[in-house]
């Protein structure tokens, strides 16, 4: 069986000759530098470039929240666990201070997925529960790296249909998520590595997070309306 030229080039020293510990772990060690430099630059262009598209999601979530409405959040795979993730951040704030806003990971409830799953299809897993849970003044979050999951994308059109927020997070050049007319906002990380797309969503919605607590708090009075 012949090697794989590209698995070579990047594990060079799992390939050939048994290769000398000492020299193995600097590999590794190299390895484990280039991937978090690279985690790191990924972050800081995709910020140097799309701050002011952050700011405008984080706008529009706290819009939704200003008007009593709730976050649903969805995706498939890795994706699921930051539509999880982005929800928890939401109803069970960390820093002291922060109220708990209502927001709704709709990957969870696995007596659902799977039956709607079998009965009807996998791409209507998200779609029906937005059909008995959301309402008008509600904003949903979806989260693919690919851009182009069909049950997200379903699950957009149904949004859309009911007056919803609609907002997505994608990878590459944003696929199916980018050209649609669906999404109100769709913040979109150019990298061909998904690990990388993930990193970089996770940071957008721990600053999103925060962006939308400052902006309610200054509803409230905030810092700039408090007396010197």
């Amino acid at each position: 069986m012949s090697e794989n030229p590209s698995l070579k080039g990047l594990y060079p020293f799992l390939h050939g000759a048994r290769q000398d510990p000492d020299a193995m772990r600097a590999a590794l060690l190299e390895s484990v530098r280039q991937k978090a430099q690279d985690s790191v630059t990924v972050k800081q262009r995709y910020f140097a470039a799309h701050g002011p598209a952050v700011v405008a999601v984080a706008d529009a979530i706290a819009g939704v929240y200003r008007r009593q409405g709730r976050m649903f959040s969805m995706g498939n795979g890795g994706s699921s666990c930051d539509a999880s993730h982005f929800a928890v951040e939401f109803m069970h704030p960390v820093t002291a201070g922060r109220p708990a806003l209502t927001a709704v990971n709709l990957a969870c409830d696995m007596a659902m997925v799977t039956a709607v799953g079998n009965d009807i299809g996998f791409g209507h897993i998200f779609l029906r529960q937005l059909i008995a849970l959301a309402r008008q003044g509600d904003g949903l979050i979806g989260f693919s790296t690919s851009g182009s999951s069909d049950n997200i994308m379903a699950a957009f059109a149904k949004a859309k249909e009911l007056g919803m927020v609609t907002i997505g997070l994608a990878g590459h050049d944003g696929g199916k998520m980018a050209q649609s007319g669906d999404l109100d906002h769709c913040l979109v990380v150019p990298s061909d590595s998904i690990h990388r797309i993930q990193e970089t969503h996770l940071t957008i919605y721990h600053i999103l997070w925060d962006l939308v607590h400052t902006l309610l708090a200054e509803d409230r009075g905030g810092l700039l309306d408090r007396p010197k």
